[in-house]
């Protein structure tokens, strides 16, 4: 005996066979719904970007003012205001001077204070 299967095509209100497939609606649901989640994750990764460069200034800021420190203790005399004899001794920053990941801005110090000035993000 001899087995048959037969394949039933899916037809359309007009007698055409129907491909497999999404439909036009099926793919604007889709967009809608991508849409929506882009909407509400893009803001926060924003934010979160953002916050991730702050807190790399203010680790910045920190090593920076305990370079300053530093300097006076091994030299004697605090360091220039815009920090050019610190980045010139590689012994402070041997992979260079750090620039504010926020603004991309130098860092320079108070001269009253020996502290990292104009970076409160």
């Amino acid at each position: 005996m001899e087995e048959r299967t037969v394949a039933r095509e899916t037809t359309t209100t007009r007698g055409s066979p129907r491909s497999a497939g999404f439909t036009l609606l099926e793919l604007l649901i889709v967009v809608v719904i991508l849409g929506i989640l882009a909407a509400v994750i893009l803001p926060r990764f924003l934010v979160s970007a953002d916050e991730a460069k702050k807190n790399a200034c203010a680790q910045n800021v920190a090593a920076i003012d305990r370079q300053v420190e530093r300097w006076y203790f091994e030299k004697g005399a605090w360091p220039a205001e815009n920090l050019n004899d610190i980045e010139v001794d590689t012994d402070y920053f041997p992979d260079g001077m750090p620039l504010c990941p926020v603004n991309g801005q130098r860092y320079k110090i108070d001269s009253g204070t020996r502290r990292v000035k104009d970076h409160d993000h």
